[in-house]
């Protein structure tokens, strides 16, 4: 798997064709994973991006390219799983076989993960969840330098699974993002020191914690800044600088409580560990 995705997930949404266009341009500055899902609803925009680029001599064939989907939480029901990858495939192929000559290039993907693993209803087995349970259900986590999930990435490490990171920047713009990571004074002062950015800065921080950011950009010198993290590295003394931000979720789940309706009545109901 690449070390560094890119996101298709926004809020809004942005128009399927935009997209399409905005991922073959990812492609042409050089990212390999792309991460999507039924809920963004643009499988069908990653399925004509790859097609695009190998129409445009920018990767030989889909296998250059890893792609991430998953299921949709409303069918996470078992009769309900299978049907949803095909659909899946189906939406990212419809708009290939249009495009080069009928032929399907999207009959598989790379990673397929569940979205938002949450059980409507708790019981004992799922309120209790601590530690290992956890890694049965989350691959992909909310992480950054704000939010910098050290219980859970160490645990990962000792059970030898990957982790990804979403929000890595703070998702400035989306409902539930967050300045605590473009803001950064630490961030801010390593950037202007070592001629980079900020982005630059955090996403290297957590790809050295062996975590695989997924970022998103629709500009196209900021997705080539953002590829130019692997040819140097952070300092003991960096690091422990950035041991010192404040810490804090940004994406609290509020939305998913309604008092007086279901079992879940705060938001600390709904995770297992800090808030």
């Amino acid at each position: 798997m690449p070390a560094l995705g890119f996101g298709t997930g926004s809020h809004p949404s942005s128009p399927a064709h935009e997209l399409t266009a905005i991922i073959v341009d990812g492609i042409a500055a050089g990212y390999r994973h792309i991460d999507t899902a039924a809920m963004y609803g643009m499988e069908a925009a990653v399925g004509a991006a790859v097609a695009e680029a190998v129409e445009r001599g920018l990767i030989k064939s889909r296998r250059e390219v890893f792609v991430t989907s998953k299921l949709n939480v409303f069918d996470t029901h078992p009769d309900l799983v299978l049907p949803a990858l095909k659909q899946t495939l189906r939406d990212s192929t419809e708009i290939l076989q249009l495009i080069i000559l009928n032929i399907t290039l999207f009959d598989y993907v790379d990673l397929y993960l569940i979205h938002w693993p949450i059980r409507i209803k708790k019981d004992a087995n799922v309120s209790n969840l601590k530690g290992e349970d956890l890694l049965k259900r989350f691959s992909v986590v909310e992480m950054n330098v704000a939010w910098q999930q050290q219980k859970l990435v160490k645990l990962c490490k000792d059970k030898n699974i990957h982790v990804t990171a979403w929000s890595p920047l703070g998702a400035n713009g989306a409902f539930w993002g967050t300045l605590a990571v473009m803001e950064s004074p630490v961030l801010k002062e390593f950037a202007a020191s070592r001629n980079k950015t900020v982005p630059q800065v955090a996403l290297r921080w957590i790809v050295e914690q062996g975590v695989i950011p997924i970022v998103k950009s629709y500009n196209k010198e900021r997705m080539k800044a953002n590829l130019e993290i692997f040819n140097w590295e952070l300092s003991d003394e960096d690091i422990c600088k950035i041991l010192t931000i404040p810490q804090a979720k940004a994406f609290k789940g509020d939305r998913f409580i309604i008092q007086g309706h279901g079992d879940y009545n705060s938001v600390e109901e709904l995770w297992d560990g800090e808030l």
